[in-house]
């Protein structure tokens, strides 16, 4: 009952005018950088930092809550109308997102993400304001050998559903494996890769690499097809979800929260892993296998409800434990510090006020968003029947504008295209991008998490699967290789008693 009562009290401060216009402002203004590619919430909250110098703690707080919903949702209308993720949790969105859109629903698969970010932020709110202190108590048990077993199983399920072949898509892997690969390595300081140059000894972040791969690479593809392909507007379609959309939709939504707000909370978590681990689940549950990858609106829905509640996780880590586990819950640690205040155990006791104020903005927050970008769907898809040369020349400018933001650095630049012809290549050979995403996303952080328990270990390879947890895990991973081979020895049986009794 006391977090309850905590809340309203919260709710009392969030919704005073002031308060509300600053929630508003930050909703508003998350969407808007959020659809630059490149440009994602954190860069967002990162450059307005200084705008807040002048406010009071709580309400800079709530714009900034405003900002990460914001900026989540607005990087997911650029990954489903223009194939160009506005930061890492949208890549999902683009595999079913963007084939909806180009078949004239683009306006349904807006809907169905708004949505989605509503229930799962809502749902993962409200774990947050009852689960806190118990997952984060949780979350300090899990050690090195169970976060690289979530990796692999990371790694071997985005590798298992996209792509024309497994070959392809384990070589799109490697070979975000080697782009993660470069750089310094954390623990000997030995260069890897960086043939000498110091502008890659940092290594190559991950936003040049997914603006390259998806923005480059796709606005490459289109021009080398443009001659070919006479240019048609693709139709917008109906507004609004239909009956069938509904009942598709509404389990994802609800599963969604419960994949990503546990992997939020946990330290080294954030948004990309439970996205990825909710596209397959929903592959593996829906009776429209054959869609997913050309147009499944249960690829929408339920990762877009993963990485709304995975949002809310990682305030459980952050706020608890000090423990930022994405880029934007680092930046709101360094604003919490900028104000004299250390998150941690005693924060909901010497700081309630403001906590509470910043969760029931959560709350509202994700109202606002609702309200504000379900009418605005139809109107985000109308930017598909811009002039396909048009269209491509603005995405590449806004995404050297995002590369450039990074550093700052020219190089960048020059590498965003060069990584971008590697894109071109992999589509004309026919392999999946968003594998290459993962593992230079995850790669160096699996690394390290293997590295550590091998240490632990003396270098022993049971240091891997010493806890019931990873061994679990790897039990999955083993059926996911494995369940293809079974399920054609399953059919084969049949057939070959069929033709024995003939």
């Amino acid at each position: 009952m006391d977090a309850i009562d905590n809340l309203v009290g919260g709710f009392a401060t969030a919704l005073t005018p002031g308060h509300l216009l600053l929630a508003a402002l930050g909703v508003l203004l998350g969407t808007a950088i959020g659809v630059l590619p490149g440009i994602g919430p954190a860069m967002a909250v990162a450059l307005l930092l200084p705008v807040t110098y002048g406010l009071e703690p709580t309400g800079a707080f709530i714009m900034f809550a405003g900002i990460y919903y914001g900026g989540m949702f607005g990087g997911s209308t650029t990954s489903i109308l223009l194939n160009t993720p506005g930061e890492s949790a949208a890549v999902v969105a683009a595999i079913d997102g963007n084939p909806m859109a180009r078949a004239g629903r683009g306006a349904q698969a807006l809907a169905a993400a708004a949505i989605g970010h509503f229930v799962g932020g809502i749902i993962g709110t409200v774990l947050l304001v009852l689960l806190a202190p118990t997952v984060a108590k949780l979350a300090v048990d899990i050690g090195a050998p169970d976060f690289f077993a979530i990796m692999v199983l990371a790694f071997i399920a985005v590798t298992s559903v996209l792509g024309a072949s497994r070959v392809r898509g384990f070589a799109s892997l490697l070979i975000g494996l080697a782009v993660g690969l470069v750089g310094l390595d954390e623990m000997t300081g030995q260069q890897r890769l960086t043939f000498g140059s110091l502008h890659l000894a940092d290594g190559v972040d991950v936003v040049v690499v997914a603006v390259a791969l998806f923005a480059v690479g796709e606005s490459l593809w289109v021009a080398a097809h443009l001659r070919r392909k006479p240019h048609r507007p693709i139709p917008v379609g109906r507004p609004w979800l239909g009956r069938e959309d509904w009942r598709r939709s509404w389990k994802p939504w609800l599963r969604g929260p419960l994949i990503g707000f546990p992997f939020g909370a946990v330290p080294a978590g954030g948004a990309e892993i439970p996205t990825f681990l909710s596209y397959v689940t929903e592959k593996r549950l829906s009776k429209h296998r054959d869609q997913f990858g050309k147009g499944a609106i249960e690829g929408v829905a339920g990762p877009e409800a993963t990485s709304s509640a995975s949002a809310a996780g990682t305030l459980v880590s952050m706020l608890t434990l000090g423990l930022p586990t994405t880029a934007v819950a680092a930046v709101m640690l360094a604003a919490f510090q900028q104000y004299g205040i250390q998150p941690g155990p005693l924060l909901f006791e010497r700081e309630s006020a403001l906590v509470w104020a910043l969760i029931a903005s959560l709350f509202v927050g994700l109202c606002l968003l609702l309200v504000l970008n379900l009418p605005l769907a139809p109107v985000w898809a109308k930017l598909l029947r811009i002039p396909r040369p048009y269209l491509y020349a603005g995405i590449l400018f806004f995404a050297s504008v995002g590369a450039y933001a990074v550093n700052g650095d020219v190089f960048d630049l020059l590498l965003m295209f060069v990584i971008g012809l590697l894109g071109f290549v992999m589509r004309r050979y026919g392999l999946p991008v968003l594998p290459a995403i993962i593992a230079v996303i995850l790669g160096p952080a699996a690394e390290q998490q293997m590295r550590r328990a091998l240490q632990l270990s003396d270098g022993s390879l049971t240091g891997l699967v010493n806890t019931p947890f990873s061994v679990a895990v790897y039990a999955v991973v083993v059926l996911l290789l494995a369940w293809p081979l079974v399920r054609r020895l399953v059919r084969r049986a049949p057939a070959e008693r069929s033709r024995a009794d003939a």
